[in-house]
């Protein structure tokens, strides 16, 4: 199993531009470089000139769908990319983003980050209103029949007509022929931010996608809002009250360390998780060792804290993309290191302190300190830089279904034995919270918590297997 297959996936990444005289396409290009991590299925972007709009998608890398010829060919004032994570419908190029759709007045290309809870009650409603069934397997193909369909005269209006109806997590960037949109859903569950051009806005969903093309913050697009970018500049429409609920596994993984949430760095964060995590669980080790990337920020802070050396123990191969090559039986069962390798000189009789941000079903984990022992590792204490995942996630975020989760049905101390640890320790719910100095009103931690910002429909809830409290002696599941 490679690292990544044991991690909370995010949804997606969006980016949308407005630049007359620009390159909207290349700038869009090095925006969804920036936001790879947020995607690594598929990739893709629509572009404008002010007479039609032309998408190109395909599965794949963002470097490995758009090459110099391609993106020659894509010219335009204004765009709207995507990088995907499939939560809601298959890994297919059917469902790569943006998606285009043309109705008897609006036509309208969309990019979405996020997962709805009504998309079975709004498609019943499409398909009722059209006579007819929706081709349709996500969520994102919903919202954009429903803007394409409506009867409204512009897609401006349109939009604001169905924003409203839309339950659940949700950051878009759209476009018409002449204008770029962006929204976000009314808890801001994921990030969107805004940023200006010498010729224009562009809209994205971290800060380090502005960094890379030279755009300057403006502010994070608010929860409740709608962005609109066009020949006259930017305007703001209010559809919905704002009731904040961040994702705080923003924090703890999925943004880059570079990007700034809620006016806070995501390193400094992280850091001050990593010192929060030495302060609750302490460790005697010789070493302080991340699992890269996400968690080095922590074991910076942890080593800070502890006063334990810093070292770089495991090095994760940089160049391993999505590939449509199986692995032989060989290969296969060295899993985990075909991204993931020990630097044995760093390693060997030493004992470690390992600091990685989450465990989800211990697979990772396990094959981890596996290998560190392999490496000639004394001793091995796994300090966590969040707490136990313990609740699905029906916003977006791909957790496995409830009784895959491990913390759902081992205790700490069963966990370790499980992962084969001397040692395991979490942080806690209020010291990740507090590690962020936000206050704990403007965050989602459900999957930590089981406190869902947004009511759960019992059909969603089923697909997604049971939110009920686990038994006191767990059955037999694939925990790990």
């Amino acid at each position: 199993m490679a690292i990544d297959n044991d991690r909370p996936k995010e949804a997606c990444g969006v980016v949308g531009v407005f630049a007359p005289g620009e390159d909207v396409a290349r700038l869009t290009y090095y925006a969804l470089y920036a936001l790879q991590h947020r995607g690594q299925e598929s990739a893709g972007i629509a572009v404008s000139e002010g007479e039609a709009i032309l998408v190109v998608k395909e599965m794949g890398l963002v470097a490995q769908v758009f090459d110099e010829t391609t993106l020659r060919s894509l010219p335009g004032q204004l765009a709207i990319g995507h990088v995907r994570y499939s939560t809601t419908g298959g890994s297919r190029w059917e469902n790569a983003q943006p998606i285009y759709r043309e109705g008897r007045n609006l036509s309208v290309a969309l990019a979405h980050n996020g997962n709805l809870v009504n998309t079975h009650e709004l498609a019943g409603d499409l398909e009722r209103s059209a006579n007819r069934g929706v081709i349709t397997s996500t969520d994102s193909d919903v919202i954009a029949e429903m803007i394409a369909r409506s009867s409204r005269e512009s897609v401006e209006e349109a939009i604001l007509e169905v924003l409203p109806q839309l339950r659940g997590a949700f950051t878009l960037t759209m476009m018409d022929e002449n204008t770029v949109f962006g929204a976000r859903d009314p808890h801001g569950l994921r990030p969107l931010v805004l940023g200006s051009l010498p010729a224009g806005y562009v809209l994205a969903s971290e800060t380090c996608a502005l960094a890379i093309i030279g755009a300057e913050f403006i502010r994070e697009v608010e929860p409740g809002e709608l962005i609109v970018i066009d020949k006259d500049g930017y305007r703001s429409h209010r559809y919905a009250e704002a009731s904040p609920a961040l994702c705080i596994f923003e924090y703890v993984y999925f943004a880059r360390p570079d990007s700034v949430l809620y006016g806070k760095s995501v390193q400094s964060v992280r850091y001050n998780m990593g010192m929060r995590l030495a302060a609750e669980a302490p460790a005697e080790g010789d070493i302080v060792v991340p699992v890269p990337d996400s968690a080095r920020g922590a074991a910076q802070g942890f080593a800070a804290a502890s006063g334990i050396p810093y070292g770089e123990g495991l090095v994760k191969n940089a160049y391993v993309g999505r590939t449509f090559i199986q692995p032989t039986q060989a290969i296969r069962e060295q899993g985990i290191r075909t991204k993931l390798n020990p630097i044995t000189s760093m390693i060997e009789g030493k004992r470690l302190v390992v600091v990685d941000d989450s465990i989800v079903r211990g697979n990772t984990t396990r094959q981890i300190v596996r290998m560190l022992r392999e490496a000639g590792a004394a001793e091995i204490h796994m300090r966590i830089s969040s707490p136990p995942i313990q609740w699905p996630c029906f916003y977006g975020i791909d957790t496995a279904n409830r009784d895959e989760l491990i913390g759902a049905w081992k205790s700490v101390d069963e966990i370790a034995r499980h992962i084969d640890a001397d040692s395991l320790s979490y942080l806690s719910l209020e010291g990740m919270v507090e590690s962020t100095e936000v206050a704990e009103e403007k965050f989602c931690h459900a999957c930590f918590s089981s406190k869902y910002p947004i009511p759960i429909p019992e059909n969603v809830r089923v697909t997604k297997h049971m939110l009920e409290e686990p038994p006191l002696e767990a059955p037999a599941r694939p925990a790990g």
